[in-house]
Formats: structure tokens, sequence, C-alpha cells
């Protein structure tokens, strides 16, 4: 069982919903990643309204920004109450909806962190440094992006990462739903 399909399971359970036992049992149907559901629910016109659409498409504009960025090979837009990417884009070589959902956790560990230490502060970003890339988690304060982080994967070859956090940091403010 790889990563994708543990934290599928994991977010079937804790949603309450059950795999059909065939699914479980059968090696041919693999658990759907959470992006694909959520693109397949937009994307079938049944769930989507005007103001869904206009979302949808300033969340990709603001993807598509990022990855502009010098040195990005991935980003996304992350709903961390439930580690949902809500838009994403880019190739870091991973699937950006699993690292989606694990930093959502990471996020949510600080929160609660500063919360019990009586810290009244917002996180303005997070820096994860790797020996290739670097994942910067930027948390969206403002009232239209209340429980949004912005993550963006940095090939460190390319990137320079003080340009990218001023970028990040300017394509961050425009970011709203």
């Amino acid at each position: 069982m790889n990563r994708t399909e543990r934290t599928w399971k994991w977010w079937k359970r804790r949603e309450g919903v059950e795999l059909a036992h065939h699914e479980l049992t059968s090696p041919d149907v693999l658990p759907m990643p959470l992006h694909d559901i959520f693109h397949e629910l937009t994307d079938s016109g049944e769930y989507t309204t005007e103001e869904d659409e206009y979302l949808m498409s300033s969340l990709d504009e603001a993807t598509k920004q990022l990855l502009s960025i010098e040195g990005a090979t991935g980003a996304a837009i992350v709903d961390y109450s439930s580690g949902m990417a809500l838009a994403q884009g880019g190739n870091p070589g991973f699937d950006l909806g699993v690292a989606a959902a694990g930093n959502s956790n990471v996020v949510s560990s600080k929160l609660r962190t500063m919360a019990d230490l009586g810290l009244n502060s917002n996180i303005e970003d997070i820096l994860i440094t790797l020996d290739t890339q670097y994942h910067l988690i930027n948390v969206l304060n403002s009232d239209g992006s209340k429980g949004l982080f912005v993550y963006l994967v940095l090939d460190r070859t390319y990137a320079n990462l003080a340009l990218a956090r001023h970028k990040l940091k300017n394509i961050a403010k425009e970011i709203a739903i």
C-alpha cells in the first residue's frame, strides 16, 4: 500500500465513509486521490456554479503565477482544515495532493501549539529545507482566505529563496475565496 492509498483511506475513515468490500479486496480498484475527486465533482458540472467557476479560475491563475516563480516545480492552494488542495499545478516529482494533506497537519499543529502558548500572532510562512528542494508554506490570514495556505515547492539549484519568498508573499495577498 503506497502513501496515497493510506492517506485516502485515513481521510475516508475520518469522514465516516467506508469503502465497499470489493474495493478493499480487488487489486484492480485503487482508491481515488482527493484532488481527483475534487476535480471530478467540479468538472462534471453537476456541482459547479458561476461563483465556483470564478473561484476555480482565480485559484488556477494564482497557481500559474506561483509556478512562474524561478525554480518553482509545484504549487498548491490548500484548505488546512480538510487537507484538500483547492488548486494545484506543476510536477515536483511527488503527489502534491498527498503533500498538501501532510502539510495541513504541519500548519494545524503549529496553530495549536501557538494557541497553547498563548501567542496572539499569525504565521507568515514555514520553510522546510530538503537536500534538493525548498518547501514554502505561506499561511493566508486575510478575511477572504482564512483557513488556507499556499504550498510552493522550489528546486534549490535554480531558486533564489529570498526572491521566491517575496514573490510568494505578493501573490498570496491576492488570493481570496
